[in-house]
């Protein structure tokens, strides 16, 4: 056991969180954007299974493509790591993170959620948050009869 170097980002078999993360930016980025699996693949020279991987966070996104995927998209390198650092390096609670991010933009209503929360003004998408954390927090109503 002495004898075995120490486990690396690298050497893990499972998604590190923080490509998951990073996936999950990129594919959230795209949605934000209308821009489908098949266009950005194709401006980046990749197939859309590719594109898909990357943002499921089991393939690490090269740095030539987030920088591609950057200007795509009209966002910042910087900006598919917003939020990492707010974990507090705690790669569990990043991973969560993610997770609930990719599953929420994987339904059919999260990424128009997302567009149109990002569309209210602070004084209306305070309250809409309210009111959904009510709804996410609320006991199921027993049926009647």
């Amino acid at each position: 056991m002495a004898d075995q170097p120490p486990e690396t980002v690298l050497s893990h078999p499972l998604p590190h969180p923080v490509d998951q993360h990073v996936g999950s930016r990129l594919r959230l980025g795209r949605k934000l954007r209308g821009v489908s699996q098949r266009i950005l693949a194709r401006a980046l020279g990749l197939t859309f299974q590719q594109v898909q991987k990357y943002e499921r966070g089991v393939n690490r996104v090269p740095a030539s493509m987030l920088y591609g995927a950057a200007r795509l998209l009209a966002v910042s390198i910087d900006w598919f790591y917003e939020g990492v650092e707010a974990e507090g390096g705690d790669l569990t609670a990043i991973g969560d993170r993610a997770r609930v991010l990719r599953d929420f933009l994987a339904t059919r209503e999260g990424p128009e959620l997302a567009v149109l929360m990002a569309r209210l003004p602070r004084s209306q998408a305070v309250p809409v948050l309210a009111l959904m954390r009510a709804f996410a927090e609320a006991e199921p109503l027993e049926r009647a009869g």
